[in-house]
């Protein structure tokens, strides 16, 4: 079995609404960490202060084939038009992997045979 890394960078509004989409295509564990993103583009100001807004990251390691259905359900979340991207979605191939759950192991193996 191939597997993906899935990262999401997401703004902190939308973070629960990018897990449930991904939960409903069969993503399992998600990693949530807090970012903070340096856009090119002028940071907004109130009263002379800069606001850049916080971001999260969400990390999945999910089977191959899953992880561009994950990709998609989350891309609708954080992308709802062409011209107006809220955040970043992209996998990575994962080569050498220790540690995952055998529950989720045994929800891929079970996707994966309805799939294909």
């Amino acid at each position: 079995m191939k597997f993906s890394v899935l990262v999401a960078i997401v703004p902190e509004n939308l973070e629960q609404e990018a897990i449930d989409a991904a939960r409903e295509e069969g993503a399992g564990g998600i990693t949530v960490m807090s970012g903070r993103g340096i856009s090119n583009n002028a940071k907004k100001s109130f009263f002379g202060l800069s606001y850049d807004g916080s971001q999260n990251v969400l990390v999945m390691v999910l089977e191959k084939g899953l992880s561009l259905c994950v990709l998609k359900a989350v891309q609708k979340v954080v992308m709802p038009n062409e011209n107006d991207s809220q955040g970043l979605v992209f996998t990575i191939p994962l080569e050498h992997l220790a540690g995952i759950d055998v529950s989720q192991l045994e929800k891929f193996e079970q996707h994966v045979k309805e799939t294909f």
